[in-house]
């Protein structure tokens, strides 16, 4: 009689063999990373990190996307980058806090930053950045020198195909150019002074990550600089192989558990 029972139990053990694969296949929820919100700039513009006890420059990296490099030369830190608790280190520069983005999904005001240069004549010059904002900060990365300058070319590439437009306010200047790839901005040149609105178009694939239009006031011999953000669309996961067998292995693995039942029932009245 014990061999007659063998074969039941060794259906009721692929059974519960076949359901413990088919809940084990179904795939794992991601893990989801710290989350981190960009502080507001201050008046000047800077955006300043508080280190906290335990922090280290690789950490602060890891945590806000700004490089060691950056840390190093902007802060006049040392080859080995060391820091204090409490000490406030620059990562960037926005705008005013007026103006400072903040986290989410929803568009951002993008900073302005003129810098006032000797220029010929009566004219002025506005250069525009349409950057491919891979982190979604709405803010360009590294875009200081190791002394606080703001520099036009960040690390963050031009995204090529957009269309920056100059428009007066009183409509007696109106000019559009295309953005082509590289790290230098579009610069409209011999721009009459007065109030301008300057806007930008993404090319097909892209999302905004900050608003893309903006008011701005020139004088003569200023030169201007305007930052617009936008980020590819993320692309669908397909779902794994794994996942559409899951279903099947579940209903086979019930199925031969009630066959291993009948079977056992059937053997014990036998025996009985």
């Amino acid at each position: 009689m014990r061999h007659k029972l063998l074969p039941v139990f060794g259906l009721l053990l692929l059974a519960f063999l076949l359901l413990h694969l088919s809940f084990g296949a179904q795939a794992a929820p991601a893990v989801q990373g710290q989350s981190y919100a960009t502080p507001t700039p201050g008046a000047d513009g800077r955006i300043l990190y508080t280190v906290q006890e335990g922090d280290s420059c690789l950490r602060i990296t890891l945590l806000t996307g700004v490089s060691m490099e950056y840390l190093r030369q902007t802060n006049h830190l040392d080859e080995n980058c060391t820091i204090r608790s409490g000490q406030q280190l620059v990562i960037g520069i926005g705008g005013p806090a007026a103006a400072s983005p903040t986290p989410g999904p929803s568009p951002t005001p993008i900073p302005l930053l003129p810098t006032a240069t000797p220029s010929s004549g009566g004219t002025a010059q506005v250069c525009v950045s349409l950057y491919n904002d891979g982190n979604g900060d709405g803010l360009r990365q590294a875009n200081t020198d190791a002394l606080g300058e703001y520099l036009p070319a960040g690390t963050e590439p031009i995204v090529e195909g957009g269309a920056i437009s100059l428009t007066s306010l009183t409509g007696t200047y109106s000019q559009t150019l295309d953005t082509v790839g590289g790290y230098n901005p579009v610069c409209f040149i011999d721009v009459p002074e007065g109030e301008y609105s300057v806007s930008a178009a993404v090319p097909d694939g892209y999302n905004p990550t900050t608003v893309l239009s903006n008011t701005l006031k020139v004088s003569p011999g200023d030169t201007s600089y305007v930052g617009f953000g936008a980020q590819a669309k993320s692309q669908p996961i397909p779902e794994s192989e794994t996942g559409e067998r899951s279903p099947l292995l579940g209903i086979l693995g019930a199925l031969l558990l009630l066959v291993g039942i009948g079977l056992g029932v059937y053997a014990w009245r036998i025996k009985k």
